[in-house]
């Protein structure tokens, strides 16, 4: 288990629509991303490497996202072939 250094970490308070905080929340605990919501009180993350931080995106694109746009996505992804070095 790696240990992070506190004093590294940036904490940012996210605007997420009130009945959606949850579920975000929930989906950065399970990607082990250190967040806190309490009560009343805007979703707050630390974001302490570029991973963290793509993870974060791509959990607000999934909520913010149409159907049409992931779908797009989703088929972009299938259909990428990186090129040889």
């Amino acid at each position: 288990m790696k240990s992070f250094d506190l004093q590294s970490q940036t904490k940012h308070v996210v605007e997420v629509n009130w009945a959606d905080r949850w579920q975000v929340y929930k989906r950065l605990e399970e990607l082990h991303i250190p967040c806190s919501c309490s009560p009343n009180q805007p979703l707050t993350v630390e974001i302490a490497n570029t991973a963290a931080a793509i993870q974060l995106w791509s959990v607000m694109r999934q909520l913010n996202a149409s159907r049409q746009e992931l779908i797009i996505t989703l088929k972009e992804c299938f259909n990428y072939r990186p090129r040889h070095l």
